[in-house]
């Protein structure tokens, strides 16, 4: 408990960092941008493909087991994510950022390193087939729930291979062959995937410090959503998962992967349709505030 609340709080102080280099005017809109597309583009696919380059590989007989618990988890979230805004206290306009948060969970900037830290680096392997549905699903029920249906509702096949879903495919095939790259191959993509963690974490410091002081700490409708991203709809997730009988290893890695903060795609998107910066920033800033004591409160659970 006590290496997982230290983990937490060392990610929060990245982004306090990011928040004091926004307001010092060392990062802004254009240079967030930039960084976000760096971290999405190369170093996360960087950070699967090392998961999978270490001296002993996960097991292959999992692959399919998690494509299947993975899909049944986001038809949970992406349900609730349509249903319980219409029961919370917050205007039919904001519907849809409420649904993009409870949906989405930040599991590429965040997720993989504290699966990592809880369950080892191989387990990073498994959070990437787990996350295969939200890498294919944020770009399609994601879009629609920032644009509020102004954009049409499509699958865009260009996001079957996008990096990290091309990571993705390659780390299924590094696991299958059972081949063991060099060092020189190897010790790059580690290089690059360390990368991913501080960077994604400074640019949600950087968003958040957009919202006026006033407003950083939410209202109650925040708070709301927080405890259903954080808690409630992860400890459902992990009580179906052991009514069907999901293996041990799946189910404690996919509970800890639903319980995330909110995406950081959310403020992209938001960024993108000129809709819910606001909403979207202090969504996110209280989640990731919240999770440095919600997440080991989970792993109690496990």
């Amino acid at each position: 408990m006590d290496a997982i609340v230290t983990r937490m709080i060392i990610l929060f102080v990245l982004v306090i960092v990011g928040y004091c280099l926004s307001k010092k005017k060392m990062m802004d809109t254009e240079f967030d941008r930039k960084l976000s597309e760096l971290v999405i583009n190369v170093t996360c696919p960087s950070l699967i493909l090392s998961s999978v380059m270490g001296d002993t590989l996960p097991d292959k007989g999992l692959i399919l087991p998690l494509l299947v618990v993975g899909f049944a988890t986001y038809v949970i979230l992406i349900g609730a994510a349509f249903l319980l805004p219409h029961v919370l206290p917050v205007r039919p306009s904001e519907r849809g950022i409420y649904s993009f948060m409870l949906a989405f969970g930040n599991v590429g900037f965040i997720g993989y390193p504290i699966v990592a830290s809880i369950f080892g680096a191989s387990a990073v392997f498994y959070a990437s087939i787990l996350n295969f549905p939200s890498t294919l699903l944020i770009f399609v029920f994601g879009t629609l729930f920032i644009s509020g249906g102004e954009g049409k509702m499509r699958f865009d096949w260009r996001t079957l291979y996008c990096p990290a879903m091309i990571a993705s495919y390659a780390s299924i095939l590094i696991v299958v062959t059972g081949w063991v790259p060099p060092r020189v191959v190897s010790t790059p993509f580690l290089l690059l995937g360390n990368v991913t963690v501080p960077a994604a974490l400074l640019i949600i410091g950087s968003s958040i410090a957009q919202v006026p002081i006033r407003r950083m700490f939410g209202n109650g409708s925040i708070y709301l959503m927080s405890a259903l991203r954080l808690m409630l709809v992860p400890l459902l997730i992990l009580y179906l998962s052991r009514l069907c009988g999901v293996d041990k290893t799946i189910a404690d890695i996919n509970v800890v992967l639903a319980a995330m903060p909110v995406a950081s795609y959310g403020t992209l998107f938001c960024i993108k349709y000129q809709r819910g910066e606001v909403v979207m920033a202090e969504g996110t800033f209280i989640t990731t505030l919240l999770s440095v004591l919600s997440i080991p409160l989970l792993t109690m659970f496990l």
